[in-house]
């Protein structure tokens, strides 16, 4: 059964890995977890709280539970929320993640929940804050600082989280949430800058000179 052990794991042998037997557990269950069908040993769900992924260990039965931000560093931001093992209970956690429970909610329903630096991180503004504070001090972004710096200063644009996309800045209003509403920007010749907000059908480029940039990017954020 790949990297698992079949004595600790016969539940997951059986089912063809972990992805499967996840399944069928949320089906016996009554759960929907979103598991994506190509998910067999490596399962991952992306949330709106995360991408949260779930691994057996190696020396005990134990399914431990991962919620991650993607942000500058390769790995992001990362926390263990927990760990169980009872597959049937992990599946109704997933589930109850994937439905936005609240985190007071899911730590009184599931005793293995370990939220407690998840959530001091998320109401304290901790990614947001340590994703501008690494990106304005990597020299791999030295091209983007000035923009970065201008939107940073700003007090409604310095609370949105930032990254680099293909040399674009781009500005997300929820840390936790990859579909929320986002613009990216890219700098022309310093006066001059493209703005596009993202997942909007039939946005375009357009081109905002630099005094108009910060209420231009402010009204692109709004909820429309």
């Amino acid at each position: 059964m790949g990297i698992h052990r079949e004595d600790l794991y016969p539940d997951l042998t059986a089912a063809g890995g972990l992805g499967p037997a996840l399944e069928e557990a949320a089906r016996l269950r009554g759960c929907d977890i979103g598991l994506p069908p190509w998910a067999i040993d490596a399962v991952v769900l992306e949330t709106a709280r995360g991408f949260v992924s779930v691994d057996p260990a190696a020396e005990e039965r134990l399914f431990r539970v991962v919620v991650r931000i993607i942000g500058y560093t390769e790995d992001g931001f990362v926390w263990r929320i927990g760990s169980t093992r009872d597959l049937g209970l992990l599946v109704e956690a997933l589930a109850a993640w994937q439905e936005g429970v609240q985190l007071d909610e899911l730590r009184s329903r599931f005793d293995f929940m370990e939220l407690d630096e998840f959530a001091r991180a998320v109401e304290s503004g901790e990614p947001t804050a340590l994703q501008w504070s690494g990106l304005l001090s990597t020299e791999f972004h030295r091209r983007q600082w000035n923009l970065l710096r201008r939107f940073h200063a700003d007090e409604v644009l310095g609370n949105m989280f930032p990254s680099i996309t293909h040399g674009a800045v781009r500005l997300r209003v929820d840390p936790l949430d990859g579909t929320s509403r986002q613009v990216l920007v890219h700098e022309l010749d310093g006066e001059r800058y493209e703005v596009v907000r993202v997942g909007v059908p039939d946005a375009v480029w357009t081109e905002v000179q630099t005094g108009d940039l910060i209420a231009f990017v402010r009204t692109a954020l709004r909820p429309q």
